[in-house]
């Protein structure tokens, strides 16, 4: 029987990573199919158009604008410097001249002699595009860019602030649970990517950027320190351009959320390793995550492993999840059973479901008072001698965390 789709975070310790580096415009591509390249390296650049200034020579001159020709300095195609005459006017027996200047440096795209306007062309814009991570090009795009695969460390968070940067992960706690002060940001922690910790507040994220750390992975952050730290609500919106200093990843949710385990002590192993980071959010169609992707030896990948991951099988029995609903919102567990009848909500409405069993020990703070209830208005309470509980919840309820 065909599953039903379940969102779901990576975190995989190893498996094949693919980005695609574009350009905006077309421009030249820098490297050649199979080059090996670091994050730092330039694979691609182009010149994005400048603005446009539109001068109102006519009028400045107070001439006719079929008259603008005779009063011009340059010709289309010139270039001129900023404060540079752009045209005069003939005056009464050479005298009482008027100018006009360029109000910027430009090449002059065309002259009207219908609105007696002359319409400049600011200098153009380079653009260039970093691998982002270390690893082989294996695909041009004619002109427009790469693709770059690597086999390396893949975690994915909730939600991120912030776009790409690039530094050497950094544990400032040993405790998944630990909140992140400003005492904890050191002067060691210089350009790295700090990870750890259940909380960070908006004062934290200003000592680090004052320290000048690259990037902060954390599990959960408040919405009042997110707004102190941009200086606005963020709303519904696509995040990963802000330019505050500092890149973002939540990886559990809002509020103080214990890091999962498994993805702590995975980045915890590779500390002291390059990593990759991406702040970048889109929660609407065209789904995008933050990340950390962290590059290893392409000699140690396991072909098996990461075929597997890269397939995907949906929920299955074990399969581990997070809930992302009231009221075990946050919590972490693993997929029990897989009822194939729809079973009533207190809506009335029938949905898929399934059993999660998670521990009795809060990985967050509770958000409800009843922790025994589940969404579904039951819950199958302890086990004998265990210290678990299931719950049947409905499926859209929970995301798979891909292992």
């Amino acid at each position: 029987m065909a599953h039903a789709y379940t969102p779901g975070l990576k975190v995989l310790a190893k498996t094949k990573v693919r980005k695609e580096r574009r350009l905006p415009l077309k421009g030249e591509v820098l490297v050649k199919k199979g080059n090996v390249v670091k994050a730092e390296d330039i694979v691609a650049h182009t010149n994005l158009p400048g603005d446009v200034q539109t001068v109102n020579v006519a009028g400045l001159l107070s001439i006719l604008p079929e008259d603008i020709e005779l009063c011009m300095l340059k010709k289309a195609g010139d270039y001129i410097k900023c404060n540079e005459t752009l045209a005069q006017s003939k005056g009464f027996f050479g005298l009482f001249k008027s100018t006009c200047k360029a109000p910027v440096s430009g090449t002059i795209e065309s002259i009207s002699s219908i609105t007696g306007q002359v319409i400049l062309r600011e200098p153009p814009h380079p653009v260039q595009i970093a691998a982002y991570l270390d690893g082989t090009v294996t695909e041009i795009l004619e002109r427009e860019g790469v693709v770059i695969e690597t086999i390396g460390t893949f975690v994915q968070g909730i939600f991120g602030v912030g776009g790409e940067t690039i530094g050497v992960l950094k544990m400032v706690t040993n405790d998944p649970s630990s909140i992140l002060t400003p005492e904890m940001f050191t002067p060691d922690c210089k350009d790295k990517i700090i990870v750890g910790g259940s909380l960070v507040t908006s004062q934290s994220i200003a000592k680090a950027i004052e320290i000048g750390v690259k990037a902060i992975v954390v599990g959960g952050i408040n919405d009042v320190d997110l707004k102190e730290f941009l200086g606005y609500d963020l709303g519904v919106a696509i995040t990963g351009s802000e330019e505050k200093g500092i890149t973002l990843v939540i990886t559990e949710g809002f509020g103080k959320m214990t890091m999962a385990h498994k993805t702590f002590e995975l980045l915890k192993s590779k500390e002291g390793m390059k990593a990759s980071v991406n702040g970048a959010t889109q929660i609407r169609a065209g789904v995008m995550r933050p990340e950390v992707i962290v590059p290893l030896d392409p000699q140690l990948s396991d072909k098996e492993t990461m075929e597997r991951h890269e397939l995907g099988a949906g929920l299955v029995i074990d399969s581990p999840v997070r809930v992302i609903r009231e009221p075990y919102f946050g919590r972490l567990g693993k997929v029990t059973a897989l009822p194939s009848e729809l079973q009533s909500l207190e809506t009335e409405a029938k949905v898929r479901v399934l059993e999660v069993e998670f521990s009795a020990d809060l990985s967050v703070e509770p958000r409800c008072e009843a922790l025994g209830r589940s969404p579904m208005g039951e819950t199958h309470g302890q086990e004998s001698g265990e210290d678990r509980i299931r719950a049947i919840i409905p499926r859209a309820n929970v995301e798979m965390i891909e292992e």
